[in-house]
């Protein structure tokens, strides 16, 4: 498993999942020291599992990503499956968004799961090869040569504060959507998986308050916010035998969360009043800095 945004807490889990079902994994980000003591603590999950943690690697830079993967292919042997998740986010209105902070989440979310797809593809491509199977018979090598890109819900009705977002997420869908045709016949498959509201990530500390929860859980048709457990539970499905079929999908674990976005129940930042106000998001860490 190679996963971009792997020190986060919604990909270490999704790769945690993998390791304690057999796999061996690579995480990678920018901060080293992040990244070696996610990938131990990952490596737990299943005594001899090996998880290289590396660092300094950013996502819209190709070659830094080409060389952690030919250091994981290297230390690993092979990459079979492949999880684009890093991403960047913070509040902010249009009127508010500076032409560079709106290209840095097109940068990292967009440009940096292209960069991915493209270094890991000439793996993916072999493992494919290896791993295909006629939908009967699984195949002896077990299952290969897929992908995920975690995206979001937010794109599907629109949210204030989230246009950086919400073009960013809806470009990865598109590419993702392109690489199931384009690479569907060499028997790679490509997913989406679109969180809504996980409770206890980076995310949701960024972006919600603390003092309004039980107002916010209102508007998730389930009643709550989900785990990342949930999130890697879908990452299983989709990398195992039971997802052998499935292709060019978007597959979102949320509660119906996005059902509701339009009714707006719940929300820290009132619509329209945020916007008439046009007063800087504040109260979260992912509020819009003073320059980008």
């Amino acid at each position: 498993v190679f996963c971009t945004g792997g020190s986060g807490s919604i990909c270490s889990a999704q790769t945690r999942a993998l390791v304690h079902l057999g796999a061996n994994a690579c995480i990678v980000g920018r901060n080293a020291e992040k990244a070696t003591s996610v990938a131990a603590d990952i490596a737990t999950a299943r005594p001899g599992a090996k998880v290289l943690g590396i660092g300094n690697v950013d996502v819209r830079d190709p070659k830094s990503l080409q060389d952690a993967v030919e250091r994981c292919v290297g230390e690993l042997g092979a990459i079979d499956f492949v999880i684009a998740g890093a991403a960047g986010n913070f509040l902010a209105s249009i009127e508010q968004l500076s032409t560079n902070a709106f290209k840095s989440v097109i940068d990292i979310d967009v440009l940096g799961s292209f960069n991915t797809a493209k270094a890991t593809l000439p793996h993916l491509t072999r493992s494919a090869e290896r791993c295909k199977s006629d939908g009967k018979t699984p195949s002896p090598h077990g299952p290969g040569g897929r992908i995920i890109f975690v995206s979001a819900t937010i794109h599907y009705t629109s949210l204030p504060l989230q246009t950086h977002v919400s073009v960013a997420k809806a470009g990865i869908d598109a590419l993702s959507a392109s690489m199931a045709i384009e690479y569907g016949p060499f028997g790679l498959t490509s997913n989406v998986i679109a969180p809504g509201p996980i409770g206890g990530t980076e995310g949701m500390e960024r972006l919600a308050k603390r003092e309004s929860v039980a107002e916010q859980v209102r508007s998730v048709p389930l009643g709550r916010w989900g785990h990342v457990k949930e999130i890697a539970d879908a990452t299983v499905w989709l990398f195992s035998d039971a997802g052998n079929f499935v292709n060019g999908a978007a597959v979102v674990v949320d509660g119906g969360a996005w059902r509701t976005h339009g009714a707006n129940p719940g929300s820290d930042f009132k619509y329209p009043d945020i916007l008439l106000q046009r007063a800087a998001v504040s109260g979260v860490k992912g509020g819009k800095k003073a320059k980008l």
